[in-house]
This record gives C-alpha cells, sequence and structure tokens, in this order.
C-alpha cells in the first residue's frame, strides 16, 4: 500500500469514526464531565478526566462504527447519509468491525485500572452503545435508549470515583435522557421524511406536529432535574448561573425549530454543545468559588 493510499484508508476510517464530526463525542463528553466533578466534589484526579474524555471518544467512535453496520442499508436512501464509507461500499462490513472491537478493547483497557463495579458497568455501556441502533426499527423512541446509552458513563464517573451510585448519578442520568430526547429529536426532525420512508422509529415522527412542544417539555424536564440535583448536593449560586445560561440557550431553540426547516432544526441540535458545556462551567465554577454548602447548613 502505498503512503497515498494509506492517507486515504485513514480519512475512510476517520468518516466512519465521525471524528470530522465533533458534535457527537462533545454530547457524550458534557454530560460525563457534571458526573466525574460532581463525584469528585470539584476535585477530580487528572488522571480520571483523561480517562473518561479519551474513553468517551473511543466509545463514541466505536458507537458510530455500530452503527453504521447496522444502519448501511437505510444510509444509502437517506441524503445526508448516503455518502457514509459503508453505505457507500468505501469500507466491508467485515473491516468495519474489526476497526469497531479494536476501539471497544482500546476503551475497555481504559477502565482496567477502576474498581470491579465500573468495569462491570462498562459492559453495560458497551451492550446499550451496540444495540440503541437496533432500537429504531421497533421501539417508537429509540431516543430514550440514546440518552441512556450517552448518558453511562455518568454512573461509571460515580462509580469509578465513589465505589457506589447516589441518586445523583440516576438524577444525572434521568436529566441526560430528556435532554437526549430533545436535541435528537431536533435531529430527527432533519430527516422525518426519509425515516418514514423507510419505515424507521424516531421521537420526530412519534410527537407528529407536537414535535416542537416536546422538544421543549423535554428542555424543561431536564432543567427541573438539574435543580433538584443542585438542591441535594447543595451546590452554589454559579451552578443555578450555569442552568440559566442554558435555559436561555434551550429558549433560542424554539425560534430555529418553531418552522421546521432542516437548517434551523440542525443548527439547534449542533447548538447543544453550548448548552452543555454552559451545566458544566456552572457545575466547575460552583465547585471552584467554595463547593457544596456544608451538608448540615
Amino acid at each position: 500500500m502505498t503512503a497515498q493510499e494509506l492517507r486515504a484508508r485513514i480519512d475512510l476510517y476517520e468518516r466512519l469514526m465521525r471524528l470530522d464530526k465533533p458534535i457527537g463525542t462533545l454530547l457524550l463528553l458534557w454530560p460525563t464531565l457534571w458526573a466525574v466533578w460532581i463525584a469528585a466534589e470539584g476535585e477530580p484526579h487528572w488522571a480520571v478526566v483523561g480517562i473518561f474524555t479519551l474513553g468517551t471518544l473511543l466509545m463514541r467512535s466505536a458507537g458510530c462504527v455500530i452503527n453504521d453496520v447496522w444502519d448501511a442499508r437505510f444510509d444509502a436512501h437517506v441524503e445526508r447519509t448516503r455518502h457514509r464509507p459503508l453505505a457507500a461500499g468505501e469500507i466491508g462490513r467485515r473491516e468495519a468491525l474489526m476497526l469497531a472491537a479494536l476501539l471497544v478493547l482500546m476503551a475497555f483497557g481504559l477502565v482496567l485500572v477502576f474498581n470491579l463495579l465500573t468495569i462491570g458497568l462498562s459492559v453495560v455501556a458497551l451492550f446499550l452503545a451496540a444495540t440503541y441502533p437496533l432500537t429504531k426499527r421497533f421501539f417508537v423512541l429509540p431516543q430514550a435508549y440514546l440518552g441512556i446509552a450517552f448518558g453511562f458513563g455518568i454512573p461509571m464517573a460515580f462509580a469509578a470515583q465513589t465505589d457506589e451510585l447516589p441518586a445523583t448519578a440516576w438524577a444525572l442520568l434521568a436529566a441526560n435522557v430528556f435532554w437526549a430526547i430533545a436535541y435528537d429529536t431536533e435531529y430527527a426532525m432533519v430527516d422525518r421524511d426519509d425515516d418514514v420512508k423507510l419505515g424507521i422509529r424516531t421521537s420526530a415522527i412519534l410527537f407528529g406536529r407536537h414535535d416542537v412542544a416536546a422538544v421543549m417539555i423535554c428542555y424543561a424536564a431536564t432543567l427541573a432535574i438539574l435543580v433538584w440535583v443542585g438542591m441535594y448536593e447543595k451546590l452554589r449560586w454559579p451552578y443555578y448561573a450555569g442552568l440559566a445560561v442554558a435555559a436561555g440557550m434551550m429558549a433560542s431553540h424554539y425560534t430555529l425549530i418553531r418552522d421546521r426547516t432542516r437548517e434551523g432544526c440542525f443548527k439547534a441540535f449542533l447548538h447543544n454543545n453550548w448548552v452543555g458545556a454552559a451545566i458544566f462551567a456552572g457545575i466547575a465554577a460552583a465547585y471552584a468559588l467554595g463547593g457544596a454548602w456544608p451538608r448540615w447548613a
């Protein structure tokens, strides 16, 4: 294989792993970092942050490859996805599965430094990532399953640092499920016509003409749960300032999706990166400026 052919192959792998489109990794990473910071009470070890960041990238990449293996037949009929390497026939199914297996093994190697609870949860995380694409065939709300899969770094972060799964971990996971339903419904609104033709289930099809309202309700549920987390953990005012900024961003999405244009819905979806960042900034600032109020306060 010549150097030019090798570069072309690497480019195909990067596209298959969506390294050229980091939004999915970021939407996975922010909730994980929320949990890493809260579980460590604002002082996570740099190695833990690094492991969870790299693990998120590896598992998201593996998830994209597995997703394309399952969906290659559908992707070939959708304008936005028909140029993906598997759908276009540029990479074979066996080669893609080998790449996914390598990525999973690398991610699994990272968690071996943690306790047995974290290792066990990593197996569950792999199952969720591998089976999510199948839910689009039979489950009317696959975005809820996606929210669990995308948010499973949350209980893993608590397990790795505290060796337990407190109420806060499950509350953050629930918040992530509602957030994922919101932003992935925006994403699904882009492909709704194609998905109807192909018989794929999505929240955009389930909610129908109530899709915009459903997105805003899910945003509200996300914020309500996160407010509860702040009260339960007795986080200081910067946390709520972060939530306020995130709420403003969520509200602005209404103006982008109300007309249901492909461009507006996709822009709203991409903007959720900043929603997650604002929430994380509030968490980090709350701990940096004094952490939580004492439990007896």
